[in-house]
């Protein structure tokens, strides 16, 4: 199984939105310089957070990105479907069914075992990341951190965090 690059970079982008003040935002321009990565690329994944109800979108010139819950309400699974869509990885096509001389459909009442394991290992792979939060990744990130990690996050975002009148 292979997620898209964004995935990744949502993820590292809902747990910088974490650091932020009270009624702080962050533009998706910051973000992503922040990242190194693409701004067009980030803010169609930032978009998809928001319209999620992960990310709340403020508007104007300065406006932003903020969480829309608690870092502790918001799974790796939740930002995955937000990014991903809710369909599963693996989409059984029946191709069993085609080629030449097919068999009656008698044969293909139901799913094959392919597609059976597959949405079962599908059901696994959820199931571990609905296990862990946002909050989670950053205590594990504070519990390894010498200071460094946190220091570069830290002034960022007093160079870049915008204020808002929550």
């Amino acid at each position: 199984m292979k997620l898209g690059e964004g995935v990744e970079q949502a993820i590292h982008s809902v747990a910088m939105l974490a650091g932020l003040s009270e009624g702080g935002v962050l533009s998706a321009a910051a973000i992503a310089e922040f990242h190194g990565v693409s701004v067009s690329y980030l803010l169609k994944h930032l978009q998809a957070l928001s319209g999620a109800g992960i990310l709340d979108t403020v508007p104007g010139p300065k406006g932003g990105y903020r969480l829309a819950r608690l870092p502790k309400d918001i799974t790796l699974l939740d930002i995955v479907l937000g990014v991903e869509g809710p369909a599963p990885a693996f989409r059984c096509a029946e191709i069993r069914q085609r080629g030449p001389n097919p068999l009656p459909g008698k044969y293909f009442v139901k799913p094959c075992g392919i597609s059976a394991a597959m949405l079962a290992a599908e059901r696994v792979y959820r199931a571990e990341l609905a296990k862990t939060t946002i909050a989670d990744v950053l205590a594990d990130l504070a519990a390894s951190d010498d200071g460094a990690v946190a220091a570069r996050g830290c002034a960022f975002l007093a160079v870049n965090e915008r204020r808002t009148n929550r």
